[in-house]
Parts: structure tokens; sequence; C-alpha cells
């Protein structure tokens, strides 16, 4: 239960970081049959579906390691899925990974924007 708290914590801080640098944002955890996206937000015009990955060490890699091809394929289907289910069939999209590391009191974010976009 603990990485739930770790995850739901490393949300919340990229959801405020995006806030604060502009960002507004339209969903939380969005699930769709296909599968859950993070933070759906819009930045300008573009719709950004943001999948954040926290860590409290390193010992498994980055955080951005974790999104592997497979979590890339089921984030892109249920952003589809948002798109269409909200008529946002003209807007640009791009994906986003939120890395938010975690060590004591001590939080750091890394926004890496258009990670795996084509």
């Amino acid at each position: 239960m603990e990485h739930i708290r770790t995850g739901d914590a490393g949300e919340q801080a990229a959801a405020a970081h995006l806030k604060a640098a502009g960002y507004d944002i339209l969903a939380l955890k969005y699930r769709a049959r296909t599968g859950e996206v993070d933070i759906v937000a819009k930045h300008g015009g573009t719709v950004v579906f943001a999948e954040v990955k926290t860590r409290r060490g390193g010992l498994y890699g980055t955080p951005a390691e974790a999104v592997t091809r497979r979590k890339q394929e089921k984030l892109m289907a249920t952003a589809l899925c948002f798109m269409k289910h909200h008529g946002l069939y003209d807007r640009p999209m791009r994906f986003d990974v939120i890395e938010v590391m975690l060590s004591g009191n001590v939080l750091k974010i890394n926004h890496i924007e258009n990670a795996f976009g084509r």
C-alpha cells in the first residue's frame, strides 16, 4: 500500500507542477476501457497526456524507464478515447512523462515533454 501512497503523492506534485507552469488540468486519472492516463492537460492549443512515475530511490532505474512500449501503446489508445469522447479531433496532442523523485523530504520533478510522440 505504500507504493499507492507514493504514486498518489507523485501525481499530486506533478499536477501542481503543471498548473504552476501554465497548464490547464482537464482530467486526473482518466480511465477508459483501454487503460488509464494519470493527467490530461491543455497547454496552449495542445492536449497533453502525462504519465507520472514516482520513485523513492534509483534502485530500479529512472522513473521514465518504467514507461515500456506496452505502456506507451495503452496510453496512446486511452488518449484517442479521450480525444473522441471530448470531440477534440482537431487538436494536436503529445505524450509527456513526469518523473517524480522523492528522497526524505526532498522532491524533484523532471518533466519530459513529447517523451514518446510519433
